[in-house]
């Protein structure tokens, strides 16, 4: 199979509640790429009347766009979780989009070609700040690590990447830990670099924009400890039902150990161990790691940039829960 200028995918866009400005500016740079084989499918999380006139309106009833609507709410993990599901048998490609950014005329043209190397390519973006435009950052500045690395830190954003359709077969259904760091662009780009393969090409495709309606941003805020503390609370709170102690120190373990452990746990039982380099990462991240792979990858990947400190921090906090957990396990 050849992926080129004839290639038919799908653009799968999650929606909810959008920023109608937005929403129109990037259905329209959707509707104005380069490579024009595809539909897209918008699933609609909660209701999906006025967003499908909207879209109508808004594109002049063209036909490749499709709107799925969906009663129940399920978020945007779920969110994107349905609108893949739905994605047909005879799709070549799959693009992820966000609701509220721009991509450039030829973001599919860069990156679908790539496709014929690996399972995924992720380009870059350049980070705006809605009102105004403010040019944040020229560049997200992702990159190509080994996957130990890649599942202690994410590299891949789910509006910068495209993958074969075929991945789906083994992601889907997506693993489950009811947590802020249960993310589905980490979980693609995990399947896709133990399978065909995956990789960060250097390429500006987007303007990826940042408001007060982020569920994840590209700008992390710059928190005291005192904020941090009371963000953690609160989601020790919406998470584990209460802001004690013991809630705060497992919804620590969830940022980290947990969402990767879920990962890696799931993984396994799907896929077959086919290197040492995957072998390396499954093991450091697994319900039965032992400390000392678990380190190397944390350690190296540090020392290497591979890792942010910010990441390795998140790490060192879950760390008490994952020692109680893995001792009881022995006894």
């Amino acid at each position: 199979m050849a992926y080129d200028s004839s290639s038919f995918g799908v653009v799968a866009l999650a929606a909810y509640r959008p920023d109608w400005d937005l929403f129109r500016t990037q259905l329209r740079s959707i509707q104005d790429q380069s490579h024009t084989e595809f539909v897209c499918l918008i699933s609609a999380d909660g209701g999906d009347q006025e967003i499908a006139e909207f879209v109508k309106a808004e594109l002049n009833d063209d036909s490749r766009f499709r709107v799925l609507g969906f009663p129940e709410r399920l978020g945007f993990y779920g969110n994107f979780e349905r609108v893949l599901q739905a994605v047909p048998f005879e799709a070549q490609w799959v693009a992820l989009a966000d609701q509220d950014d721009r991509w450039y005329p030829s973001k599919l043209e860069t990156l679908i070609p790539q496709l014929n190397d690996v399972a995924l390519v992720s380009g870059q973006a350049r980070v705006v700040r809605n009102p105004g435009h403010e040019v944040v950052a020229d560049s997200t500045a992702r990159k190509n690590v080994p996957f130990g690395a890649l599942v202690a830190q994410n590299q891949v954003t789910g509006s910068l990447c495209v993958f074969r359709r075929e991945l789906l077969e083994l992601a889907l259904p997506f693993p489950r830990l009811e947590t802020i760091t249960q993310v589905h662009d980490h979980w693609l780009a995990v399947c896709a670099a133990a399978t065909g393969g995956a990789v960060v090409v250097e390429d500006v495709l987007q303007d990826y924009v940042q408001h007060g309606g982020n569920v994840l941003g590209e700008v992390e805020d710059r928190r005291g400890i005192l904020s941090s503390w009371r963000h953690l609370a609160s989601m020790s709170e919406k998470y584990h039902g209460s802001k004690g102690l013991l809630a705060m120190l497992r919804t620590s373990n969830d940022l980290s150990f947990g969402w990767r452990r879920t990962m890696v746990d799931c993984l396994s039982t799907r896929v077959a161990v086919s290197s040492t380099e995957l072998e390396t990462g499954l093991s450091a991240f697994s319900s039965g790691h032992s400390w000392g792979p678990t380190l190397r990858v944390l350690w190296s990947g540090l020392r290497s940039g591979n890792v942010a400190l910010a990441c390795f921090v998140e790490f060192v906090a879950g760390t008490p829960v994952e020692v109680f957990a893995r001792r009881t396990v022995k006894h």
